[in-house]
């Protein structure tokens, strides 16, 4: 199994909804196979257009999943300009992309039917994603249920080409998370995004997770009223974190009666239990970004590891399609 994923370096951070809706799963999977890690900023321009802002954010999310586990001993992580060849692999399989293909793909047809405007960069998106994920030959990509579309197209033209050319490119799998963590709630009780600026961050300063805690909204039962636990946002979420032993008293604290239990009480062991859970990877991002030379070292090793299979794959590509010229 040879996995890929993409980190997108266009927001602040990873959240709860990121971490237990997909993040846990792809760096479990980096035990179970070749795993390659990459930083789309090329992706990142359609939105990020400051340079400074870029490579912080870049730096930023590659602090976050190595603090959340991700083992540079383990698995790949490279920045996507380090494999400038994407942007070659992009352009052959662009020559095998039917426009109605394109057109159908989520983030654009939102946009247009919104009547805003979309550059190519937003309407060609599908087609750089495709390379980041052929360009490794990877076989399996984790991925959110709305982001399958995208290993569709990638599959779609990975057929194409090998049918055109000849077979170069496995047709890779989606790996969708199953079960509960599949849709984790924000402090609205919608799926936690951060579009929807319902989001409680990982990494975040305890003030500003704690401000995002309270701020849970939950119904009008009051301190001794008996509550539903089920499908309550603050439960659903001490799920993720806690023990089932405190899971267990939760619920039964809940359900009681006169029992002098209100939401604050649950928000503030929510809380609490965020803390306790993810300490370790907020101490170890700390003493990651105490020296920047240490992740800058894992990227460029990264782009070590990856390069040798970028040039196998572009070999073959030019050959297939006739610009290979022999040294």
């Amino acid at each position: 199994m040879r996995i890929l994923s993409g980190l997108s370096p266009t927001n602040s951070g990873v959240h709860l909804g990121n971490y237990f809706g997909a993040v846990q799963q792809w760096i479990g999977l980096q035990v179970q196979g070749d795993a390659y890690y990459f930083i789309a900023t090329y992706h990142a321009l359609t939105t990020v257009r400051d340079s400074d802002t870029l490579a912080g954010n870049a730096r930023e999310i590659a602090l976050d999943y190595l603090a959340l586990g991700l083992d540079p001993t383990k698995a790949v992580l490279y920045r996507q300009e380090d494999v400038p060849e994407v942007c070659e692999l992009s352009w052959v399989l662009s020559t095998l992309a039917p426009m109605g293909l394109l057109e159908r793909c989520h983030a654009y047809k939102d946009k247009i039917s919104r009547g805003l405007s979309a550059d190519h960069g937003l309407f060609a998106y599908p087609v750089l994603m495709a390379a980041d994920i052929l360009i490794v030959r990877s076989t399996h990509v984790p991925v959110g249920q709305d982001q399958k579309q995208h290993v569709e197209v990638t599959r779609d033209l990975a057929s194409k080409f090998n049918q055109t050319f000849g077979e170069v490119f496995p047709l890779p799998e989606p790996l969708i998370p199953q079960g509960a963590c599949a849709k984790v709630p924000g402090i609205d009780g919608q799926k936690m995004s951060k579009s929807y600026g319902n989001e409680i961050s990982i990494f975040g300063d305890e003030k500003s997770m704690r401000k995002s805690v309270m701020g849970i909204v939950t119904d009008s039962c009051g301190v001794d009223d008996p509550k539903d636990p089920e499908g309550n946002t603050i439960f659903e979420l001490f799920k993720l974190v806690a023990s089932e032993d405190r899971v267990a008293e939760m619920a039964e604290k809940f359900r009681a009666s006169n029992q002098g239990y209100g939401y604050g009480h649950a928000k503030q062991e929510l809380f609490e239990a965020l803390l306790d859970h993810f300490g370790p990877a907020r101490a170890k991002r700390e003493s990651l970004a105490a020296d920047p030379t240490t992740v800058e070292d894992i990227l460029r090793e990264g782009a070590r590891k990856v390069r040798p299979v970028v040039e196998e794959t572009m070999d073959a590509v030019r050959r297939a399609v006739g610009v290979y010229h022999a040294p």
